[in-house]
């Protein structure tokens, strides 16, 4: 007999996933470059030419053995402590290689670390709006993901629903910074605050409560935005990366777990991470492509792209009528729709062939997010879109 939980989970496909395909299938009625297809969070700048030309180099000239055989459970080592030596390098870490753990991306890095700190019933908090796969990454688990209410004036942290939810069943708090879906980057104030909390209320529940830090747009920060690396402020922070966009590289899969080497039991942490490995079938990600991403550790790709199209649509949506609070990195966007029924919002802007994301799985109605991760001259035609679908339908 198959397992009920998954098969019901069918009829809650991913929004997301489904308008992309929805784009996709219009794009062959009227050519893809007709429809502005904000849906998808998938990097549209070339990796940096560097990595590519790794790519070849090691195919030429290195042993197929090497490239394409296993790698050790945790990871290769010499990657393991390129990547300690880049953070600290960066941040004023101490990490060691010992402290880090490859992923199949961050959502491998987020499975391992939560179920390094839960088990079956504990609870994990998050704070809306946050990106909807949390919640199988979570609830599949064992734990329970519940979600803080937004602070929608500026999408920091809502302290005050937050201390209110913080109980002693509290074992985690997953954060996203900066934010998928609101483009919003938690400041230094906000991290400080939040690493006091949590230092408090560990004391008064006599349980270390950890924080799981999701950090794949670490990179793609705006010109003057404060952006604090969350584990230089919270002894117990497990940051979970992935080279996904900053080297524009999601299909390959690839990221780590880096363990504050201050927090509670440090030292066994990266191993257990191999332990859950064998219980999830994840046996580490490619050999090739943890080599080749340690030769670029310290490049990006060109990521200025992505503010000059916030710029762009920031103004125009402004002018339109549209609220929202500006984004300080990632590539997305957070607008207020016009109405508030955000998936009527979001079915009236397909006439328009406007593909945009209604807010409800991210926890906060009544907004859409736009994922301008497009080509520029795309960005500056779809402006004549949005005027045309505010004008006809609001």
């Amino acid at each position: 007999m198959i397992v009920q939980k998954y098969k019901d989970m069918l009829q809650g496909k991913s929004v997301i996933r489904q308008l992309s395909e929805f784009a996709t299938a219009r794009g062959a009625e009227i050519g893809y470059e007709n429809v502005f297809d904000y849906s998808l969070g998938n990097p549209s700048v070339p990796a940096p030419q560097k990595f590519t030309d790794t790519m070849i180099d090691m195919l030429q000239s290195r042993s197929p053995m090497e490239l394409h055989g296993y790698s050790q459970s945790l990871g290769i080592p010499t990657v393991r402590e390129k990547v300690a030596e880049s953070l600290n390098k960066r941040f004023g870490m101490n990490y060691t290689g010992n402290h880090i753990f490859m992923t199949t991306g961050a959502a491998g890095a987020i499975a391992h670390a939560v179920r390094c700190v839960t088990q079956p019933g504990d609870e994990i908090l998050t704070f809306a709006p946050f990106f909807p796969e949390y919640q199988p990454y979570i609830n599949l688990t064992g734990a329970t993901l519940k979600i803080v209410p937004a602070n929608v004036e500026d999408f920091q942290i809502n302290f005050e629903a937050f201390e209110e939810m913080l109980t002693d069943k509290v074992m985690a708090v997953l954060i996203n910074t900066p934010n998928n879906p609101s483009g919003i980057v938690y400041t230094t104030e906000t991290i400080q605050k939040l690493a006091a909390i949590l230092t408090e209320k560990s004391k008064e529940y006599e349980h270390d409560i950890f924080l799981i830090s999701d950090e794949p747009y670490r990179e793609i920060v705006f010109a003057g935005t404060d952006a604090p690396y969350v584990s230089k402020f919270y002894s117990n922070t497990l940051s979970c990366y992935s080279f996904s966009k900053s080297l524009s590289l999601p299909g390959e899969r690839i990221g780590y777990i880096a363990v504050n080497p201050a927090c509670t039991d440090a030292e066994y942490i990266t191993s257990m991470c191999g332990q859950i490995s064998r219980g999830t079938g994840h046996n580490c990600p490619p050999s090739i492509i943890q080599l080749a991403v340690a030769e670029v550790l310290d490049l990006t790709s060109d990521l200025s792209v992505y503010e000059t199209n916030m710029n762009i649509l920031y103004k125009e949506l402004t002018s339109l009528g549209f609220e929202c609070v500006k984004p300080g990195g990632t590539f997305y966007m957070f607008p207020k729709t016009l109405e508030k029924d955000a998936v009527a919002f979001s079915e009236k802007a397909k006439k328009y062939d406007l593909i945009l994301v209604p807010s409800d799985s991210f926890g906060v109605p009544g907004y859409f997010r736009l994922a301008y991760c497009i080509d520029t001259e795309k960005v500056e035609r779809s402006l004549e879109a949005f005027r045309k679908f505010v004008k006809a339908e609001y």
